[in-house]
């Protein structure tokens, strides 16, 4: 138990220690959180009015982000499988780090479904009405709703994700070895339960007979391939971020190994977008309406074509120079490249997907939306708010990685070099006497 508190209180003195950037970075994400404190207050206090949603489009920018995010959150797995299942000691070796942006994209989706519902008081609905305690029993439409499922296999996977990554960090932290008896299964649950995560999302899309644009089973396979792709490029990002200024250890194999899935189902991605484009419009029926809207407009409503090509290009083009071994293994063009991968997917998964979705409504109206500020600044908050909180774990992770924070049992050992009637000294390194703060007993 002494040993678990040491590790509480290590990991959360060593998050907010840094450089003069790492504060910086800090307070520039702390600015956006102050306008998502704005954001809500308005949106609690004055309701969903003040946000661009109608009853024609229910589903903005909130269902959007929140889309994307569980693809980013189900990505984990590009680095935790080939690590453990093919024993890729390079991927291996950066799972906590994938693992900790599965919690981050979690919370962030978590926070835009509680945006989405108006007021975080309903919330509680979400809650099973099994639970002991009967004054947090929701209505919780389990198992009529599909939603209600995608609320169960999020929780499950920030859970398993939340386990994992810190009992991996705890042992390092030790000093001892894992207990793979306990710790594999629970990964090998883990990577299924990703997949789970992003099926089921997508579950809660194409089980609407009356939205034609997501009504078709290959749905789930598009979801999948796209969060393989927008998920380990963020990683990437993340991975060359870290070992500039945390001094994570990052090797090319790990970093070709996952731009190699991006480019891949990048790839599968665009085919099944091609595959769907071809379905709808070689024969264009009324159900291709949505389709229509989105690429070439209709009646005059042609916002979201902007989009369409935007994230068009950009994932065509970074698709093309992935597929140059000698641009995909340039390490300073990489990164760029997978933020044009990322940005585009997430025109294409978000604004580009549920939108058009919608429109036309299953009585043929057509209307726009246009995201207020409200729901800008509350979605820059959500995601302020889930990379401070993967900035902090990601810190402390490799931290723990390369033996900057560790934990001593506490005996008391003499030191040759100190004639026995000085003070014994601590096994921690007695971190009061380094600083400067007096004596232990002070």
């Amino acid at each position: 138990m002494r040993s678990i508190i040491y590790f509480a209180i290590d990991l959360f003195v060593y998050s907010w220690k840094g450089s003069v950037k790492y504060y910086a970075w800090l307070a520039f994400l702390s600015f956006f959180i102050m306008g998502w404190a704005w954001g809500n207050y308005e949106q609690i206090t004055k309701g969903m009015i003040v946000t661009g949603l109608s009853d024609q489009v229910s589903w903005g920018l909130y269902i959007s982000n929140f889309v994307f995010l569980v693809g980013v959150a189900a990505a984990a797995v590009t680095v935790v499988f080939p690590g453990y299942v093919y024993k890729h000691k390079p991927s291996r070796d950066l799972a906590v780090i994938g693992e900790m942006m599965a919690i981050a994209a979690v919370i962030m989706c978590l926070l835009f479904v509680v945006n989405h519902m108006g007021r975080p008081d309903r919330a509680w609905h979400m809650i099973p009405s099994w639970v002991p305690v009967p004054v947090f029993n929701g209505v919780f439409n389990w198992p009529n709703s599909m939603l209600t499922f995608d609320v169960v296999v999020l929780n499950g996977y920030l859970a398993l994700n939340a386990v994992c990554a810190f009992y991996y960090l705890y042992m390092k932290y030790v000093g001892k070895e894992i207990n793979k008896f306990f710790y594999i299964p629970l990964i090998y649950l883990a990577c299924v339960w990703a997949l789970s995560i992003h099926t089921v999302t997508a579950f809660l899309l194409n089980t609407m007979p009356a939205r034609a644009m997501w009504h078709h089973s290959i749905l789930p396979i598009k979801f999948i391939s796209t969060a393989f792709a927008a998920g380990p490029s963020l990683i990437i990002i993340a991975l060359f971020v870290l070992k500039k200024y945390a001094g994570l250890k990052v090797t090319k194999e790990a970093i070709n190994l996952l731009s190699l899935i991006v480019t891949w189902c990048l790839g599968i991605a665009l085919f099944l977008i091609l595959s769907e484009v071809v379905t709808e419009l070689y024969h264009a029926t009324e159900h291709s309406y949505s389709l229509s809207y989105l690429m070439f407009g209709k009646h005059g409503l042609n916002a979201l074509v902007p989009l369409f090509l935007s994230a068009m290009f950009l994932m065509i083009v970074s698709f093309c120079l992935l597929l140059i071994p000698s641009i995909r293994k340039n390490y300073k063009v990489l990164p760029v490249i997978c933020v044009m991968v990322f940005v585009g997917i997430w025109i294409d998964k978000g604004m580009g997907f549920v939108l058009p979705g919608l429109t036309p409504s299953p009585i043929g109206e057509f209307a726009e939306y246009t995201p207020s500020i409200v729901e800008i600044v509350n979605s820059l908050g959500n995601w302020a708010i889930g990379i401070m909180i993967f900035t902090m774990l990601a810190k402390v992770s490799v931290g723990i990685m390369n033996g900057e924070i560790r934990y001593s049992s506490g005996e008391l050992k003499e030191i040759p070099s100190v004639p026995e009637t000085k003070p014994k000294a601590d096994k921690r390194g007695l971190p009061w006497e380094k600083s400067g703060w007096g004596s232990k007993s002070e």
